[in-house]
């Protein structure tokens, strides 16, 4: 099952994404931010963390994303920014609330 929604717009390694290109309910990691300090630094006090597991609620207008037990909404512009690989499974002891 692809974890991308557009092929076309990923980068040429196949297990990283924007996430803004993800399908909505897949579990993925933070591996990159690529956005200037003090952006980075506004999203990583929100919990967009490198390693950080998060799963994509919905992608409509807005992203929203399940982080640290939290739903938080960000734009496509910043989820464009985001690099996230998926995850085939939840790490022992991690569990996303539905």
């Amino acid at each position: 099952m692809p974890s991308c929604a557009a092929e076309n717009g990923c980068p040429q390694d196949p297990y990283l994404c924007p996430l803004s290109r993800v399908v909505a309910g897949t579990a993925v990691r933070i591996k990159q931010l690529s956005a200037p300090p003090e952006v980075s630094k506004r999203l990583r006090e929100m919990g967009f963390c490198e390693e950080q597991q998060i799963r994509l609620v919905s992608r409509q207008t807005n992203i929203i994303c399940q982080v640290c037990n939290a739903r938080l909404g960000i734009s496509s512009q910043l989820a464009d920014i985001i690099m996230v690989e998926p995850l085939t499974a939840p790490q022992k002891g991690r569990e996303y609330a539905r």
